[in-house]
């Protein structure tokens, strides 16, 4: 793999993620901090596994959504299910292309990872 094509890859995961961490008015220094750990991290994991290198920005969403679970709690919270008690979307695929998020409570696609403010109304 062409580090050109690594690095933009990375580039497009951080800026598609951070929209979403923008659109729920989460994004502070220490959670933009979170996003970088976890791009350095999928840097080493592609350089390892070249082939996954389309599959970069779900991990990193899903990367970000771990870390803030364990210090901020829940995120993205879902839109959908207003009824319920929140609950988080989740990334689906899990490893593979094209990610979006998900209810899986309500069985239904939310919006492409880098979009939740269009969903949102922001």
């Amino acid at each position: 793999m062409e580090l050109n094509s690594l690095e933009q890859e990375l580039h497009t995961a951080r800026a598609l993620v951070m929209a979403d961490l923008v659109a729920v008015d989460v994004a502070d220094a220490g959670i933009v901090s979170m996003v970088e750990d976890a791009i350095v991290h999928r840097r080493w994991w592609v350089e390892q596994w070249p082939e996954g290198v389309s599959f970069v920005t779900g991990l990193v969403a899903q990367d970000v959504q771990d870390a803030l679970l364990e210090q901020h709690g829940r995120w993205p919270l879902c839109p959908v299910c207003t009824e319920e008690g929140p609950h988080a979307l989740d990334v689906e695929p899990e490893l593979g292309p094209d990610p979006h998020w998900v209810c899986t409570k309500a069985t239904v696609s939310v919006a492409p990872v880098g979009s939740l403010a269009e969903v949102l109304g922001r």
